[in-house]
């Protein structure tokens, strides 16, 4: 990631983020608002000009203001609607707070553990992102920074839906490990209630970018659960489309065959209305192109700590 201005009187600063060795995407800047490191993550946050506010961690866009609903939504609400009542949830990352905003919104939840080792960026973000303030003031949310592993793998007691919003898997990033077989199979899957459902971002899923880590990640929770459901939709700020996949304890679990019945069960759920997502468009991420569900059937890379695959970039750690 890296700045260039315009030569000339009035010439506008430009973001530039690097999405491979040859391919660089941009956006103009208007101001600054926060640079800084972490202990484990650069951090940026910007005013732009076509996406508002847009937060980038080691360099990589995180969340954008114009847009962020459709990846919070597009994340949180399918695993949530598909269990049958879910009532307690943990969240892996999501230090911005908005992961836990659409969780919050199902009537049933009783108890929300949001576990994000970076405190800086929690607490930057409570401060500076307007969106989020309430569900950081929330009752039923218990907020630990620590690792998101050592918190889940000491916890007592098991979860309905335990969400992972990592930070992308970059080389020397902070949590590339929490996209392992060895995390899924040993803390994940153990610490799920019988319905329980786990579900992930898992990176890029376009046409050309799906095997970086978007196959591994499905074919890495494939070794350890019954059914994965893999899904994707197209978030303008990442310049891409974005994958998910979503991990069943109990195979047999399926949402309503119409979407209908889906937008009545979403009603049923939820207070207010989603802005983005309703029946038809649950339907629509769900069924990948043809290059994708190929890639998906010929996957056979197991993501491990000693094996894993990375997006382009490098976090701190691997610059010091």
């Amino acid at each position: 990631m890296s700045y260039a201005k315009e030569q000339g009187e009035g010439g506008r600063t430009w973001l530039e983020e690097e999405i491979q060795e040859d391919l660089k995407w941009c956006m103009t800047v208007k101001k600054v608002l926060h640079s800084g490191n972490s202990d484990f993550q650069s951090m940026e946050l910007i005013e732009s000009g076509p996406f508002g506010k847009v937060l980038l961690l080691d360099g990589k866009v995180q969340s954008a203001e114009a847009d962020e609903f459709v990846y919070h939504e597009t994340l949180v609400h399918p695993a949530m609607l598909l269990h049958p009542n879910p009532k307690t949830v943990f969240v892996c990352g999501g230090g911005e707070g908005a992961t836990v905003r659409e969780v919050l919104r199902h009537k049933s939840v009783e108890r929300v553990v949001m576990v994000d080792i970076d405190k800086v960026v929690c607490d930057f973000c409570n401060e500076h992102l307007e969106a989020n303030k309430a569900a950081f003031a929330d009752p039923r949310l218990e907020l630990i920074n620590d690792d998101a592993r050592a918190q889940l793998e000491k916890w007592e007691g098991k979860f309905d839906v335990i969400i992972g919003d990592l930070a992308d898997p970059v080389y020397g990033g902070p949590c590339y490990q929490l996209y392992t077989q060895d995390f899924y199979e040993a803390v994940v899957r153990p610490k799920l209630t019988p319905d329980g459902i786990f579900v992930t971002q898992s990176g890029p899923a376009g046409v050309l970018s799906c095997t970086e880590v978007f196959t591994p990640i499905h074919n890495t929770l494939a070794q350890v659960f019954p059914k994965v459901i893999a899904y994707a939709q197209h978030v303008p700020s990442y310049v891409d489309t974005w994958g998910w996949n979503m991990a069943l304890q109990n195979a047999s679990l399926s949402l309503p065959s119409s979407p209908a019945q889906i937008d009545e069960l979403i009603a049923s759920r939820i207070d207010s209305e989603l802005q983005f997502l309703d029946g038809e468009t649950l339907g629509a991420i769900m069924t990948l192109n043809k290059v994708v569900r190929k890639a998906l059937r010929d996957e056979k890379h197991v993501y491990t700590v000693d094996q894993p695959r990375f997006i382009h970039g490098d976090g701190i750690k691997a610059l010091v």
